[in-house]
């Protein structure tokens, strides 16, 4: 006889897998610096590195909602705790750069493979508002956890402690997550009745393919910036880990009490609005120096914090069609998207220093060039999303008054 299903503790293992995830984030970019100086890696190779991570990411979590309905969320989490400690250990001991890519890429399918199987199980696991609410705490805790993971990591690093030792915190959440899943009951899939065909042929919609271009600007819109806050920001002034915290903190407050204004303004106004703000708050970075700066984050916080769940959301809502195995591929080419552009900008920083030196610039003032100039490189994709939502707001527009 089977044992009955304890939702809250499953729920609570998915929170602390999540957290691992932005661990893995948060800390990976606050060590980004030493990790070069350490290794003697450049940052292209730092890119790379990097790319590894959001690269895992989409493959585990396309294929894990292509599979969830057969194999259900045990396997794919037992997979997740696999992927999660081998890579965290073989980053630990890594003395080379290749070791440091296929440790990363695990790092990143164990995430993906959470995303995959978390977000369906408490959706199976609670129904009505009860699995709004979860969810909505749920996704909570990647920017929540990221805010902690930043911290940590700036308290480490200023005491003085080895990028090492930092690794291996990551590993304090995964441990937790297995210990709360082991032995429990999970739920079945609910939905084995939905066919992967009609997914896909819903998704040749090309609403569906204008909103996947999208997702790959916001995805890079938010990500960037931020898992480059180490290199690009070390020398403008002020702490970039601080800067990270504060960044998260806000998207997490944010996404926690969002409902009403996504009610107010809409899906699409909240996705203008927030790319009218990544403009101007990335702009604000690449300008400003010392305590400014703290400002600017704020600024580029109001405008990366409602991207990821209101892309998911629009899609959810106007192409229910293409199921979770949409909602899966678009966060998948999200984090895709993201991993192509992580070498792209550790290239700009280091091809921005070699123009700063050019102009007798060097050490900190260089480096201070070559970090905000990478950002006004960034701050094209928010600048190219205004004109896409302006678009996207008027045939919505159009649309409700034709159906009215």
């Amino acid at each position: 006889m089977s044992q009955p299903i304890k939702a809250n503790r499953l729920f609570l293992a998915s929170c602390f897998a999540l957290i691992t995830t932005a661990f893995s984030f948060s800390i990976r970019a606050g060590i980004l610096t030493q990790l070069g100086s350490e290794l003697s890696l450049d940052p292209v190779q730092l890119g790379f590195i990097n790319q590894m991570w959001f690269l895992g990411f989409p493959i585990s979590m396309i294929l894990g909602g292509i599979f969830y309905a057969k194999v259900g969320p045990k396997l794919i989490m037992q997979v997740a705790f696999i992927a999660h400690t081998i890579g965290i250990l073989t980053t630990i001991y890594a003395t080379s750069y290749g070791v440091l890519l296929f440790s990363t890429l695990l790092i990143g399918v164990g995430n993906g493979c959470t995303e995959a199987a978390c977000n369906p199980m408490i959706a199976d696991a609670y129904t009505g508002n009860a699995f709004h609410s979860k969810l909505n705490r749920f996704h909570m805790w990647f920017p929540g956890g990221i805010v902690i993971g930043s911290l940590i990591s700036k308290f480490m690093t200023d005491a003085g402690m080895h990028w090492q030792a930092q690794i291996w915190i990551i590993l304090i959440p995964t441990v937790i997550y297995a210990i709360l899943f082991f032995g429990q009951t999970f739920p079945k899939p609910k939905n084995t009745q939905d066919s992967t065909l009609d997914n896909f042929k819903a998704m040749l919609n090309p609403l569906y393919i204008f909103m996947a271009c999208c997702m790959a600007l916001t995805a890079i819109t938010e990500f960037g910036p931020q898992q480059w806050v180490g290199p690009i920001l070390a020398k403008a002034g002020a702490s970039p880990m601080l800067i990270l915290a504060l960044v998260t903190g806000l998207m997490a407050v944010g996404r926690y009490f969002g409902g009403p204004l996504v009610q107010k303004l809409d899906t699409v106004g909240v996705l203008l609005g927030g790319a009218i703000f990544g403009v101007i708050g990335i702009y604000m970075l690449s300008t400003l120096s010392g305590s400014a700066l703290y400002f600017g984050a704020f600024v580029y916080a109001l405008g990366i914090c409602y991207f990821w769940p209101n892309m998911l959301g629009f899609v959810g809502h106007h192409l229910p069609k293409t199921g979770a195995l949409g909602l899966s591929i678009m966060g998948g080419i999200g984090m895709f998207s993201s991993s192509i552009f992580q070498p792209i900008i550790g290239g700009w920083i280091k091809g921005e220093k070699v123009v700063a030196e050019s102009k007798g610039l060097t050490g900190d003032a260089a480096d201070l060039m070559a970090g905000q100039a990478t950002l006004s490189h960034i701050v094209t994709f928010p600048a190219i999303l205004i004109v896409a939502f302006s678009i996207l707001y008027y045939v919505m527009k159009k649309r409700k008054a034709a159906v009215a």
